[in-house]
């Protein structure tokens, strides 16, 4: 083992510590489905409340797209940043 290692060790420690990697990966919850009865006389009486529940979904899928796609970009970054964390690793091992 090399001089200094010891020491390279904690200030990595110390450095993953302070400045943990990368963002927290966040849960994108999917709206649930609207529901339409099957009897036509209920969709009928209950279509203002249905009609909501329909425009209230759209909005919604809308922003679990987003979610999706910003947890999509957020965990290939960190990829990204793993895999070079990794090739410094495979260097300081071969040392």
């Amino acid at each position: 083992m090399k001089a200094g290692w010891p020491a390279k060790r904690c200030v990595s420690l110390f450095l993953l510590i302070v400045f943990p990697a990368g963002a927290v990966a966040q849960t994108c919850y999917a709206p649930p489905r609207p529901f339409v009865p099957t009897d036509p006389q209920d969709v009928q009486e209950y279509r203002d409340l249905i009609g909501r529940d329909f425009e209230s979904y759209i909005a919604e899928i809308q922003s679990y797209f987003q979610c999706l796609e910003e947890e999509r970009a957020r965990a290939f970054q960190e990829a990204r940043e793993v895999t070079e964390e990794y090739g410094r690793f495979l260097e300081i091992v071969r040392e």
